[in-house]
């Protein structure tokens, strides 16, 4: 691009803008505007393969732009955009509340980020229980407007039918097994389901489903000894959060694993940083420069 003549700096090539650039970063000024390679994207069969293969993946959830962008860049296999984000992202104390319509925006924006990872929508608590039909229209929102490559949805084998027509639709259906947050309230709070004679209701429920046509089976809050059960009885990919070492992949709510959220952590969540303490620290810091007249300082004017 050449050089502006206007006297208005912001226009000019080698003026950044300042409140984002899309998906991917800006090149450097002069640098060669040649197209990258596209990375080679992670598909369903790509997860079944490493099922085979006894290899293992990463998913995390993402609901924006720039963490989309940094988990692909870093090789996290799967992103959820995940009904999680009513309480990460919009302020809710469950996952309840959150609509279809407040998450495909969020799936909009991590499946624009995203170049290499499968993008996979949680379908949100109402919009898929009453009839196969209904989640085929959600699913088919999610995959047309939110650009996502697969749906989840919370259930057991009474949701097999469901599963079923959606995947005829050709909305690929990961399911989700053992403590099912949208259901709280009928499980009676944050309980570990599977255990003892409890298990084998969480093989059932996983055959059924897998049978009916979903790609992957995710476990959460289940004993380890489940969880391996469970994942030795289906031939699809498991996935686990608090459901042992045993399954193809994990997964964690981002803001648990990096450290941005407060407060006590579950028992099968890692911290892999402290977000919360750095942005903290760095938020703490710029007010006080703001205060005392430090910032801006002249390299910060024109």
């Amino acid at each position: 691009m050449a050089s502006s003549n206007s006297s208005d700096s912001s226009m000019s090539a080698d003026v950044p803008a300042p409140y984002g650039n899309g998906p991917g970063r800006a090149p450097a000024p002069g640098a060669a505007s040649a197209p990258e390679p596209k990375p080679a994207k992670v598909r369903i069969h790509h997860l079944q393969q490493a099922k085979k293969d006894g290899t293992r993946f990463a998913m995390l959830t993402a609901y924006e732009q720039y963490t989309a962008e940094i988990f692909d860049a870093a090789g996290i296999e799967v992103l959820l955009v995940g009904d999680s984000a009513s309480n990460n992202v919009f302020g809710n104390e469950t996952s309840l509340p959150v609509t279809v319509d407040e998450l495909l925006p969020l799936c909009r924006a991590v499946a624009r980020s995203a170049k290499r990872a499968l993008v996979v929508a949680d379908l949100p608590f109402g919009s898929y229980e009453v009839s196969p039909g209904e989640a085929v229209a959600a699913g088919v929102r999610f995959l047309k407007e939110g650009g996502a490559h697969a749906v989840k949805i919370e259930g057991g084998k009474y949701y097999a039918p469901t599963v079923e027509a959606m995947v005829q639709a050709g909305i690929p259906v990961m399911a989700h097994i053992g403590f099912t947050p949208q259901s709280e309230h009928a499980l009676g709070g944050y309980r570990v389901q599977g255990r003892g004679d409890d298990a084998q209701r969480l093989i059932d429920d996983a055959v059924a489903l897998a049978e009916a046509g979903a790609f992957s089976v995710l476990m959460e809050m289940v004993p380890a000894e489940t969880a391996a059960a469970v994942d030795a009885a289906v031939t699809v990919p498991t996935v686990g959060i608090g459901a042992g070492k045993e399954t193809t992949g994990q997964v964690l709510v981002w803001q648990d694993m990096a450290g941005l959220r407060g407060g006590r952590m579950a028992k099968f969540v890692k911290q892999y940083a402290d977000l919360r303490s750095t942005l903290l620290d760095a938020a703490t810091a710029y007010g006080e420069d703001v205060r005392s007249g430090h910032f801006p300082g002249p390299e910060h004017s024109f």
